[in-house]
């Protein structure tokens, strides 16, 4: 074990003790292979005799552009936004940048000082999911204007380089489609005061796509608020069956986890879910919920492509880093959802 002379608090000293030029150790820090072989090794050498760990983050921010992408996201605990971080910050690491990811835990006060965080550490780029409608947007703006910003999921018009997210008129078309051809027309099941801005496209294209066929469309508004949806899908089912508020058997939720609510209110009034002969209800939902396999009996939905929208969204912005340019283009990519059919119907 090597004996450690003194303790070295910093670069200057680490650079003083070394007998390298302060300039020459930055350089080191910055791109080991950037120094000769022969400067390499001594700088090397001399980090195992004074056990020297330079902060990463301190040097981050002397540089004029750091290694740091910030990634913020709605609420961490939605498995939806939990896969699509794991996702990006994969993708992030493998090109050599830091991913930091925050949560706004569905509050929009969080969501700006999130921002402000993120500024301080002088990112490279951001790539964040907003709220949406309940987003403080001169904040978001503010940070768009100063570093280079991707959207994803969360679509505000005019803010950001680029939007990545799914095609909710594609994908619920597909799955109205489904139903109206193997069972009753659907009823649309939604929050009436939805946090996430994909729950107004989705009733829309259900809107459209009823039309398209030629049958009148029934919306149910859930009441409640905020990122508690299996509770607000399970308390407002029973709602909806007891008081005999639907027209059809066959309820298409807005998302995945009102579903899984649904069909928890569903088996608690002894109605038989399903597609086979003698049910009593069809339920479907949207996303592909990474617990709609395991619900009884699983879900029928409609899966988003979480790869491709972190693939893009990640190289979206690792390319607008890399330009000199980074005013916005607001440029929008949309990727369509594919049917999974399952037991609920």
């Amino acid at each position: 074990m090597a004996m450690h002379e003194q303790k070295i608090k910093n670069m200057e000293q680490f650079a003083a003790v070394s007998g390298i030029s302060r300039p020459t150790v930055s350089k080191y820090f910055n791109d080991p292979s950037s120094v000769r072989t022969s400067t390499r090794q001594k700088i090397e050498a001399a980090l195992e005799q004074y056990d020297y760990r330079p902060n990463i983050y301190a040097i981050n921010q002397n540089r004029r552009l750091t290694k740091n992408i910030g990634v913020i996201v709605p609420h961490i605990g939605d498995p939806f936004f939990a896969e699509m971080a794991r996702n990006i910050e994969t993708l992030i690491i493998a090109a050599g940048f830091r991913p930091m990811t925050l949560s706004a835990h569905g509050d929009a006060n969080q969501e700006v000082e999130n921002l402000e965080n993120l500024r301080s550490l002088r990112p490279a780029g951001v790539l964040m999911a907003p709220l949406g409608r309940s987003s403080h947007q001169e904040a978001i703006q503010a940070l768009c204007d100063e570093v280079p910003t991707i959207l994803f999921d969360s679509h505000i018009v005019g803010m950001g380089a680029a939007f990545v997210g799914s095609n909710n008129n594609q994908s619920i078309g597909l799955i109205v489609n489904y139903l109206c051809e193997t069972g009753e027309p659907p009823v649309f099941f939604e929050m009436r005061e939805p946090s996430n801005p994909n729950a107004n496209k989705r009733r829309l294209a259900y809107l459209a796509a009823m039309e398209q066929l030629g049958h009148r469309p029934h919306i149910i508004q859930a009441e409640g608020q905020g990122w508690d949806f299996e509770e607000i899908g399970y308390r407002e089912g029973k709602r909806v069956i007891l008081q005999k508020l639907l027209r059809t058997n066959t309820i298409l939720c807005s998302n995945d986890r009102l579903a899984i609510g649904f069909l928890a209110a569903a088996f608690e009034m002894n109605l038989r879910v399903g597609g086979d002969d003698g049910y009593d209800i069809r339920v479907a939902g949207h996303d592909d919920h990474p617990f709609s396999r395991y619900t009884c009996p699983n879900l029928t939905t409609v899966s988003q492509d979480y790869s491709a929208i972190a693939e893009t969204s990640a190289a979206s912005l690792l390319q607008l880093i890399d330009q000199e340019d980074h005013s916005p283009e607001d440029r929008v990519t949309l990727f369509d959802g594919a049917l999974v059919i399952r037991g609920s119907a």
